[in-house]
């Protein structure tokens, strides 16, 4: 059976729950999925859910009169999700699948030529007190901004950042703990070992293996609903709340432009193929994070910084092939505050600094101002943005963005 047929299947098996679960009264919530499924022996659970963002966005020259417009209307995010637990409430699960064309895109020889359908197809086991191992695709544990979900952020869309430097999904194994040094104060710890060549990649591993370390610090405890990894201060929290973290990533032997993102680097005249030959050189990204949440106010602050052992990929007889790594940091700083506990005001700044003698491209500062209406939280809300970016030895840009996004 194909993707396309197990697609179909899936749909035709939501519509007829749907249909019988809609007659129950105790059918969840808006917002808290579809519906919920229970094993007739209790062994297993399941919540189906289902989201979509539809996005307009227009841009200008931000020079000589705003000319060259440009706009466009897409389904910028289609999703739908399943997890719940498998025999035990201790072993938990996570399967979600893009449906959009851009949640879909990247496919190439090294998935098969098939597109990248699979976000996340991970186990969580609970195996002992505080200690939880992830088993499978997920997000790595990296930037702050990339964890916090596409449907809970402040913001339209993630900062330039996170499109810079993030280190994205993989597949592998994660260790994931969390203690108290007192009453209060929270430490949560997280390994993994992932393949480093980013998702849905199924022809095997063309370097060696990525590790990511990454330790988070809650010196007045932990936030109310996860609110370390969401948008904005939905729950107003009465007392202040901080999340300061350190990131640590090296990629060994790394094949792509960035780490586990970006294009890979062919060497001796080869492409995508069989017969490929990549340039591999060590990769290393750091971040550094904060959220810090009270009363309705937020901010999130984010430094990354990525360094590559040779970042001039070169033939197998030193002849410089013209693709690089793409080194550099980036800096994000972003702030919000709710006017009600429906409306909120958000600022960005944004800069970007790759190292010039390497890349030989200019730095870039970008500047929004959002504003969103949550009219049930982050399940559904409407969402825009204006954005000036000032990018070196090119035409400064001027961006708006209108995001309506709903999930059940």
């Amino acid at each position: 059976m194909n993707l396309k047929s197990i697609l179909i299947s899936i749909s035709i098996m939501v519509m007829v729950c749907l249909n019988t679960y809609a007659q129950k009264s105790n059918a969840p919530k808006f917002g808290k999925g579809l519906f919920n499924l229970v094993g007739k022996d209790s062994t297993w659970t399941m919540k189906i859910g289902a989201r979509f963002q539809t996005l307009a966005i227009a841009g200008w020259d931000a020079e000589n009169g705003l000319s060259n417009p440009y706009s466009s209307m897409l389904i910028r995010r289609s999703r739908l999700k399943f997890d719940g637990w498998a025999f035990s409430p201790k072993l938990k699960y996570k399967l979600e699948l893009g449906l959009s064309n851009r949640d879909k895109s990247g496919a190439s020889y090294y998935t098969h030529d098939a597109p990248r359908q699979i976000l996340d197809a991970v186990l969580k086991w609970n195996f002992s007190g505080n200690w939880v191992v992830w088993l499978g695709q997920t997000k790595l544990p990296g930037n702050r901004e990339r964890v916090i979900s596409s449907g809970d952020l402040q913001m339209v869309d993630r900062s330039l950042l996170n499109s810079r430097f993030t280190i994205d999904r993989d597949i592998g194994v994660q260790l994931r703990h969390k203690f108290k040094l007192s009453d209060k104060f929270l430490i949560k710890h997280i390994y993994a070992i992932s393949q480093g060549e980013g998702r849905n990649i199924t022809r095997g591993n063309q370097g060696g293996y990525q590790y990511t370390a990454r330790v988070e610090l809650f010196p007045f405890g932990d936030f109310t609903g996860k609110g370390d990894y969401k948008g904005s201060d939905l729950k107003f929290e009465p007392t202040p709340k901080l999340s300061l973290a350190f990131n640590y990533d090296l990629n060994n032997d790394a094949s792509k432009t960035r780490s586990n993102q970006g294009s890979y680097m062919y060497i001796d005249g080869t492409s995508e193929g069989s017969g490929a030959a990549f340039y591999q050189t060590d990769i290393t990204t750091f971040y550094i994070d904060a959220m810090y949440k009270h009363k309705g106010f937020s901010f999130m602050g984010e430094y990354a910084k990525r360094t590559a052992e040779d970042a001039f990929a070169k033939n197998s007889d030193g002849t410089l092939t013209g693709d690089i790594v793409q080194v550099g940091n980036g800096l994000n700083l972003q702030t919000g505050y709710l006017l009600s506990k429906t409306v909120e005001l958000s600022v960005r700044y944004t800069n970007i600094t790759f190292d010039q003698n390497i890349t030989g491209k200019g730095a870039e500062n970008m500047y929004t101002l959002g504003l969103s209406k949550y009219i049930v939280g982050h399940k559904l809300k409407v969402q825009t943005d204006v954005s000036y970016t000032d990018i070196g030895f090119k035409t400064n840009q001027l961006m708006y963005r209108f995001q309506v996004d709903i999930h059940f």
